[in-house]
């Protein structure tokens, strides 16, 4: 489907069928349908056939058809042989029935785009002949279409604890038709499930971590899918990312220690400081969203206002890593070596020496965990990618479809 932005006008005339309606053809509408014109690559018969009655479920001519139409063609009389849908957009896929009698696309229609629609249809007799239909369907502005971003990027190698995280322009308020339409699969496969954290996002995870190596496609195949309230899918989007090596990192705000684990092996204890009172560091599964080599960090964005007694603006935090969307990272804090290892005396980060903080972020990548323990602040759901702190038993009940 072409990009935000890109769709084809709608025909601006009504689209007549061409041809004259063939004996072997019934000139009368079906309600709800069309009979289907024939056209000169008829054989002639010098003795005549039973009737074939070749009909489609959108009227010949029809303009405005909804994009969530399934094209349909049947035969009464014979049987299909063939069928194509050619529009600009490219052609309309579809099978055949089993007993030859029907004919049903499997992709769906574009917006604001004319169609022809070339059956070619077998006698019992074993005469063939052609029907011809076309037909242009609704034009969608952008605000009649919703477009999905999907994360992880195509190819990226994350960490264990990455969800899959489709977010929408557009709300989608009929989820249970889109989640029907989102499926991701893995080698080697592994369980889990969607939820919807709102009307423009939805999370899948698995019901464990990732198995290190796992490789994983997503299907989000939405595209003229309705999402509720005159809203239409925009594009479908496939990716495949790859899953790396298992790091967990495990934090104890009581020891003041980070124990680092590589695909279940402890490799490395970091000495670390996390928040003071009043800026306590959150309890639970946080996993890394983003790295910066250098950050700058401003106390106002947190909502410590400039000239406060804890008010800070640092121009070059190393070896930053967002745990949080409210702040919380690690970090490299020269300043603060003194009391790591020893005290939590931070506004909520995890601090270590520029040293350590280079070596954990050369090693790390967007996905991986950080389990922190030795608060009574937890970790909220929605606060980053917090997928991990619910059961996957109530991690579930977020499904449309649950």
């Amino acid at each position: 489907m072409s990009d935000r932005g890109l769709r084809p006008l709608a025909a601006t005339a009504a689209l007549i069928l061409a041809g004259l309606a063939l004996t072997a053809c019934d000139s009368k509408d079906v309600p709800g349908a069309s009979a289907l014109a024939g056209d000169s690559s008829e054989s002639p018969s010098a003795t005549p056939a039973a009737p074939l009655h070749v009909s489609a479920n959108v009227k010949r001519g029809a303009t405005g058809v909804p994009v969530d139409t399934t094209l349909a063609i049947t035969a009464d009389g014979g049987t299909i042989s063939a069928v194509r849908v050619s529009s600009s957009q490219g052609s309309v896929p579809g099978d055949i029935t089993a007993d030859g009698a029907g004919w049903q696309a499997t992709g769906r229609l574009e917006p604001g785009t004319s169609y022809v629609v070339r059956t070619t249809a077998k006698r019992e007799d074993g005469s063939e002949v052609t029907r011809n239909l076309r037909f242009a369907t609704q034009d969608l502005t952008l605000d009649q279409q919703t477009y999905p971003s999907v994360a992880p990027l195509a190819d990226e190698t994350v960490g264990v604890g990455m969800p899959v995280i489709v977010t929408f322009d557009l709300p989608v308020t009929d989820r249970a038709a889109f989640e029907k339409h989102m499926t991701v699969t893995s080698k080697p496969a592994q369980a889990g499930a969607w939820h919807w954290l709102s009307s423009t996002e939805a999370h899948w995870r698995p019901k464990t971590y990732w198995k290190a190596g796992t490789d994983v496609h997503v299907d989000v195949d939405v595209d003229s899918v309705p999402a509720g309230g005159g809203v239409y899918g925009q594009e479908s989007r496939k990716l495949d990312f790859h899953v790396g090596d298992a790091h967990v990192y495990k934090v104890s705000a009581q020891t003041h220690q980070m124990k680092v684990f590589s695909n279940g092996k402890l490799i490395r204890t970091i000495p670390i400081t996390t928040g003071k009172p009043g800026f306590t560091t959150r309890s639970g599964i946080k996993v890394i969203i983003e790295k910066f080599a250098t950050k700058r960090m401003n106390s106002e964005t947190v909502g410590i206002p400039a000239g406060s007694a804890d008010a800070y603006d640092i121009d070059d935090v190393k070896w930053a890593m967002r745990l949080t969307y409210s702040g919380e990272f690690i970090h490299g804090a020269p300043w603060s070596v003194g009391s790591q290892g020893y005290a939590n005396v931070s506004h909520g980060c995890t601090g270590m020496s520029d040293a350590n903080a280079q070596w954990l972020y050369d090693m790390s990548r967007r996905g991986d965990v950080v389990e922190y323990t030795g608060t009574d602040r937890p970790m909220t759901f929605d606060n980053g990618y917090g997928d991990w702190n619910e059961s996957f038993a109530k991690f579930q009940q977020g499904s449309a479809l649950s």
